[in-house]
């Protein structure tokens, strides 16, 4: 990768150069798993269709029984268990899905309407596309995996935004190694402008599913709500998990934040214990009249003075409703859409369906699938850029000038992440105490990964 003419270009650009050097050599092994993860979790609506196909297509004969009946097999299923959700069936012939808890664990049990058979229960951390999931966003380690993705994440933007420096043009050559890359190069040409190329037509796209991630994020998503909460801007329901979703996450509370203004003079509380689900059978009827996207799930109060709650849990979440209902009458009290939430939250959730590949169908798989597949060309063209280019003995990453300062709109930039991202900004401090106070002190390793003496 030839230099740009001038010494004052140059100076910017190995500072740039190295940056993007260290931030794929950190992040490439998490573009791997996270690329191939991601993409399989664009399929989770046909993944989940799928492995429930055989409690999908059941031998009825037209006369199920109340859904009541059905919640109290499923607890009968699950011994000490209480009831969470009750789904609203979608097809004609399946299974009804009962999500229990017990001992704060989720168990989805799949009942027969009509016989009242047990066909399946399965924790729902367990079921293939929540390990996916966690996988995807903490790699099955907790809150500590959580911290590396993020990590990894924020990198990966500094490596992103360094890329468009390396990419733009300099010269008159014209657009090939650019938009195209040239194949008459040999390999090492090759390699290069498929990685640069690459960059170029993924790089939005990637930046946006970079940045969409962070809510989820333990340190970033806790560092949002904070500022959330300095500025009066705080969620009252937050409609995302920030870090590692516990196996035993603490019940909703389906009922603390309704208004008691307007649209709910005087309600009618549920007045039945919390073991009595009856009220779901009067409930039913309102709930399916309401066409929500499914899932749908109909949620009893978690105390006795609370209200029943019916809510649409769709991936395309500018869709979801939450009503809370009258369980003596089956009226609706109060309907939240999510046009009614902050516009904090909408952003957060619109930038979420996207990144799920679930807010305008198809075409966002495609982009979501097309994104992944070029992190994989950028991270094994990388390599195979750096095996071809690497020197003998040392890692290869470019060598800094001596007594090279860093360019004020480098110093800009790396002030703009450190700000914005909190981890970037803790590992560069660690990585400079560590170069400083360890590294530099041995010199076969200050010479092996390319450090100033």
């Amino acid at each position: 990768m030839a230099p740009p003419n001038g010494s004052h270009a140059w100076r910017d650009y190995r500072t740039i150069w190295r940056w993007h050097f260290y931030a794929g050599l950190f992040c490439i092994p998490f573009i791997l798993l996270l690329s191939l993860s991601g993409s399989i979790y664009l399929f989770k609506p046909q993944i989940d269709a799928w492995l429930d196909h055989p409690y999908d297509h059941l031998k009825l004969t037209g006369h199920p029984t109340s859904a009541h009946a059905q919640i109290q097999a499923a607890l009968t299923a699950v011994s000490g268990s209480t009831l969470f959700a009750y789904e609203l069936p979608t097809a004609p012939d399946g299974a009804t899905r009962i999500i229990v808890t017990i001992r704060g664990e989720r168990i989805r049990v799949y009942v027969h309407p009509e016989t009242l058979e047990i066909l399946k229960t399965i924790p729902e951390e367990d079921r293939f596309t929540r390990m996916v999931f966690h996988f995807h966003g903490e790699l099955l380690m907790g809150n500590i995996g959580s911290a590396f993705v993020e990590l990894a994440a924020s990198w990966a933007i500094v490596m992103i935004v360094t890329g468009w420096v390396l990419w733009w043009p300099r010269t008159e050559e014209g657009l090939g190694g650019m938009i195209y890359p040239r194949l008459h190069r040999g390999s090492r040409g090759f390699w290069r402008d498929l990685h640069a190329v690459t960059g170029f037509w993924i790089s939005i796209f990637v930046l946006f599913l970079l940045v969409t991630g962070l809510p989820w994020a333990k340190v970033w998503g806790e560092y949002f709500k904070e500022i959330r909460r300095l500025t009066g801007t705080t969620a009252i329901e937050q409609d995302w998990t920030v870090g590692a979703t516990p196996r035993n996450p603490l019940p909703e509370s389906s009922g603390e934040h309704l208004d008691h203004g307007n649209q709910a003079t005087n309600p009618v509380r549920a007045k039945e214990m919390l073991s009595d689900y009856s009220p779901v059978d009067l409930l039913l009827p309102t709930v399916r009249s309401l066409n929500l996207p499914s899932p749908v799930f109909i949620s009893p109060p978690p105390q006795v003075e609370g209200y029943w709650t019916a809510k649409s849990d769709t991936q395309n979440r500018p869709q979801r409703v939450k009503v809370w209902l009258d369980a003596s009458t089956g009226n609706i009290l109060k309907r939240e859409n999510f046009q009614d939430r902050h516009v904090l939250d909408r952003m957060v959730g619109i930038g979420v369906a996207a990144h799920e590949g679930q807010l305008f169908g198809w075409p966002n798989v495609a982009l979501g699938v097309f994104a992944a597949t070029g992190l994989l060309i950028l991270a094994i063209s990388g390599i195979l850029m750096w095996w071809y280019r690497r020197p003998f003995g040392i890692l290869g990453a470019p060598p800094p000038l001596p007594s090279q300062p860093f360019p004020i709109g480098f110093k800009l930039l790396l002030g703009g992440f450190c700000v914005s991202l909190p981890l970037f900004s803790a590992s560069v401090l660690s990585i400079f105490l560590i170069e400083k106070l360890i590294l530099r002190r041995y010199s076969p390793l200050v010479h092996w990964l390319g450090l100033n003496r």
